[in-house]
C-alpha cells in the first residue's frame, strides 16, 4: 500500500464520512482512496466553495469533515473558508498536496500560512509516520474543535507504507470538568443574582449543552438567549428571549442590559452579541464558561471564568445548588414571573414589532418578503446566511427549528460564502429544506457553486436580497450631516440575476411584491427537481438596524 492510499483509509477508519474539494494532481489519489474507502466526496467548482461547505458540513453534523486540496494554488484559493473555520473552531481537517522543493511553482509556505489564518499546522512527515501523523491530525479536530491543514508533500506520498504500520485508533473525545472552587464561586452568584441571563454560544451548540444549561435556569430563573451563532437552541422555551447582540429584538434588549448577572456559555460576550458592551450593565457580574482557556477574559473582563465543557459545567452546578426551583421554596425566580413571561410571549419576536412597510416603486421591503417567506416554507428547514447590509432580515424574520437549522459562516465576516454554506449544511441535513439567503454582491461573488447545487440535486431555495450595491458601504459611507461621496464603486446596474438562475438550470421568480411569491408556493408543494433562484428587489433606503452599529469596529 502506498502512504496517499493509506492516508485516504485511516481518514475514513478514524471515522471521516465526507469530504469536499477540488481534485488536481496533487490531491487526486489520497482523495480517490478515501472514497473508495466508503466516504462521500463532493467535487465543488472552486475550492473556496469547498472549504466552506466542509465548514458547514461539519458544523451542522457534529462530525469531522475533510477539505482535499491540490497543492500551493489549490491551498490559498482555498483559504477565506479556511480562516472562517479557524475562526469558529471547527472541526475541519484541511488535507492539502505539498509541494516541498523551493523550485517548484507551486511551492509557498503552507505551514506559515495555515498557522497565519490560526488553523493548526501539520504533516505527513515520513512513511513510517503516516498514519500516526493523520491519526494525531484528525485528533486535534475532534478533541479540541479546531480546523488542522494536514500538509502531505508529494514525494511521501508516492512511497510505500512500510510493512507493519499500525492501523490508525479513532481518538476518545471528552470536555474537561470545572474545577470544584469554580463551581462554588458561580453557584454562589447564581444564589445571589436577581435578574440572571444565560447567553449561549458556538460552544454549547454540543451535544446535551442547551438541555443542561436550559434545567440549571430553570433553577435559578434565569432567561435564555443566544448569540447569532446558535440561534434556535432554546426555542419552545417560555423564557428563551432569543438572540442577543445586533439581532436582539427591542425586548431582549432591555432584559439583558437589565441583567445582575450575565453567564456567557462557550460564547466570546463580543461586540456583536453584548453590542460593543452596552448589554452589560455597569453593576452585572459577568461570568464565561468555555473550553479555551485564552478565550476567557478575551473581549471583557469577566467577574469569573470556568475552563470547562458548557453541559459538564452546567450538570455540575445544578448538582451542587441541588433539587429543582419547585423543591427549593428559598430558590431565586429572578425574571420568571408572569409579567415578563406575558412580554414574551406578545414581544419576544421581531415578526411582533410593528414597521411602515416601504413596499412600492417596483422594490419589495426586506421585511415584508421575508416574513412572507416564513408563513410560506415548512417549518422543517436550515438557513444558510451570507454576509452582507441584508443579513439581519433572514436572520430573524425566518425561524428555524432548532439550533441545526441555522448556519452562521460570520466569523470572518467575508461575502460571498452563503450559497457554498447552504450546500454543506444541505448534505449534512437532507431533511430538511435548504435555504440560501444572500445578497445580491454575495451571490454573484459565489456564483459558480449554483452548478454544484444544480448537479448535486439539491432541492434548495436560493433567495437574492437585490439591491444592485454594496449596501454596507453605501449606507456607511453616504450616511450622517457628511457630503455624500462618490459611490460608483459599490453600486451597479440591476442584474437580472433570475435570467442567471435559469441559464444554470435552475427555477427563478423575480419579485417585487408579496404577490409575485404565488409560485413559490407551487415549487414548495411539488417535486422540487430544480433548485428554485428568487430575485428579490428590494428597498434599500437606508443601512439596516444592525449594521449601524456593527461599524462600531
Amino acid at each position: 500500500m502506498l502512504v496517499r492510499e493509506a492516508i485516504g483509509r485511516t481518514l475514513h477508519d478514524l471515522g471521516v464520512r465526507a469530504a469536499f474539494g477540488v481534485v488536481g494532481s496533487g490531491n487526486f489519489h489520497f482523495t480517490n482512496a478515501l472514497a473508495e474507502a466508503g466516504a462521500t466526496f463532493t467535487a465543488a467548482r472552486h475550492e473556496g466553495g469547498a472549504a466552506v461547505m466542509a465548514d458547514a458540513y461539519a458544523r451542522m453534523s457534529d462530525e469531522v469533515a475533510v477539505l482535499s486540496l491540490h497543492q500551493g494554488c489549490g491551498y490559498t484559493n482555498a483559504l477565506t473558508g479556511v480562516t472562517e473555520a479557524a475562526k469558529s473552531r471547527t472541526p475541519l481537517l484541511v488535507v492539502t498536496a505539498e509541494a516541498t522543493e523551493p523550485s517548484s511553482n507551486f511551492h509557498v509556505d503552507q505551514r506559515g500560512i495555515a498557522e497565519g489564518v490560526g488553523a493548526v499546522a501539520a504533516a505527513v512527515r515520513s512513511p513510517r509516520t503516516a498514519v500516526d501523523d493523520v491519526t494525531r491530525a484528525y485528533e486535534v479536530c475532534a478533541r479540541e474543535r479546531r480546523t488542522v491543514v494536514l500538509n502531505v508533500p508529494i514525494d511521501v506520498q508516492d512511497e510505500p507504507l512500510p510493512e507493519g504500520a499500525r492501523a490508525g485508533h479513532r481518538p476518545a473525545v471528552g470536555n474537561p470538568r470545572p474545577a470544584a472552587a469554580d463551581v462554588e464561586a458561580f453557584a454562589e452568584l447564581l444564589r445571589r443574582a436577581e435578574r440572571p441571563v444565560f447567553v449561549a454560544g458556538r460552544g454549547a451548540r454540543s451535544a446535551g449543552a442547551g438541555e443542561a444549561i436550559a434545567a440549571l435556569a430553570e433553577r435559578t430563573g434565569a432567561l435564555l438567549a443566544t448569540s447569532a451563532v446558535a440561534r434556535g437552541l432554546f426555542n419552545g422555551s417560555p423564557w428563551s428571549v432569543d438572540v442577543s447582540g445586533g439581532f436582539a429584538t427591542p425586548l431582549a434588549a432591555e432584559l439583558i442590559s437589565g441583567a445582575d448577572l450575565i453567564v456567557g456559555w462557550g460564547c466570546a460576550l463580543n461586540m456583536w452579541t453584548m453590542r460593543h458592551g452596552r448589554l452589560i450593565s455597569a453593576d452585572a457580574a459577568v461570568v464565561q464558561v468555555d473550553l479555551e482557556r485564552a478565550a476567557i477574559g478575551r473581549h471583557r473582563p469577566v467577574d469569573l471564568g470556568l475552563w470547562g465543557g458548557v453541559a459538564e459545567t452546567a450538570r455540575d452546578t445544578l448538582a451542587l445548588l441541588g433539587g429543582s426551583a419547585e423543591q427549593d421554596p428559598g430558590a431565586a425566580t429572578g425574571y420568571r414571573g408572569p409579567e415578563i413571561a406575558a412580554r414574551i410571549a406578545a414581544e419576544g419576536s421581531w415578526k411582533q414589532v410593528p414597521y411602515r412597510d416601504a413596499t412600492g416603486g417596483g422594490r419589495i421591503d426586506p421585511r415584508t418578503l421575508t416574513i412572507e417567506l416564513d408563513r410560506l416554507l415548512p417549518r422543517e428547514r436550515i438557513v444558510s446566511v451570507d454576509s452582507g447590509n441584508f443579513l439581519g432580515y433572514p436572520s430573524m424574520f425566518l425561524d428555524v427549528p432548532d439550533h441545526r437549522g441555522f448556519c452562521f459562516t460570520q466569523a470572518f465576516q467575508s461575502v460571498g460564502l452563503g450559497l457554498a454554506t447552504a450546500i454543506g449544511a444541505a448534505l449534512a441535513r437532507p431533511d430538511r429544506l435548504p435555504v440560501a439567503a444572500c445578497g445580491d454582491g454575495g451571490f454573484l461573488m459565489g456564483i459558480s457553486e449554483l452548478e454544484t447545487v444544480v448537479r448535486l440535486g439539491i432541492p434548495m431555495l436560493v433567495v437574492v436580497y437585490n439591491d444592485a450595491m454594496y449596501g454596507a458601504e453605501v449606507h456607511h459611507f453616504s450616511g450622517g450631516d457628511r457630503e455624500r461621496p462618490d459611490l460608483s464603486a459599490v453600486t451597479f446596474p440591476r442584474t437580472d440575476i433570475a435570467a442567471i438562475a435559469r441559464g444554470h438550470g435552475c427555477e427563478a421568480l423575480t419579485v417585487t411584491q408579496p404577490g409575485d411569491l404565488a409560485e413559490l408556493k407551487e415549487w414548495i408543494q411539488g417535486p422540487k427537481h430544480r433548485p428554485m433562484v428568487i430575485d428579490a428587489r428590494i428597498t434599500s433606503d437606508e443601512g439596516s438596524w444592525w449594521l449601524q452599529e456593527a461599524f462600531g469596529h
